[in-house]
């Protein structure tokens, strides 16, 4: 292949279709839009949701409970995964993002007692389970709550 052969792949070019210019086009007249009614005039359609007027599926089902705009979500890490750092490490939410233990910080970082914590650690987070900070102090580590 010679830098003057080049040519895009077949079908990954295409021509937009120019509707609305004479019968020879194929897309004259009504511009593919069929006759008369709603979708064929400008800004015409119906919006998400419309049933024509019958009653929409989301307005007759049941509403329950509601959502808190304040609600909090933790990044939640298991002891488990502690053990990947060496003894005597001070763990914060700061080595956490470096190492990708987590990907997003969220509204803070939780400590959740799952799995046996072999080392002994300094773990600094928003938040502790019962369990998290009683397997952390057993096996000599501290706590700290930010």
């Amino acid at each position: 292949m010679k830098l003057h052969e080049l040519k895009p792949a077949k079908g990954s070019r295409k021509e937009r279709n120019r509707v609305g210019r004479g019968p020879g086009s194929g897309n004259g007249k009504t511009s593919g839009r069929g006759a008369n009614g709603q979708n064929s005039r400008s800004g015409g359609g119906v919006r998400l949701g419309f049933e024509g007027g019958q009653m929409p599926l989301f307005q007759s089902l049941p509403k329950r409970g509601f959502t808190n705009i304040n609600r909090k979500e933790y990044a939640i890490v298991n002891l488990e995964t502690l053990n990947r750092f060496e003894e005597g490490t001070e763990v914060t939410p700061a080595l956490l993002l470096e190492t990708g233990v987590v990907s997003k910080e969220k509204s803070g970082i939780k400590i959740l007692g799952n799995g046996q914590l072999e080392k002994k650690l300094t773990v600094q987070a928003h938040k502790f389970s019962a369990s998290a900070k009683e397997a952390i102090e057993n096996a000599g580590g501290s706590v700290e709550v930010i």
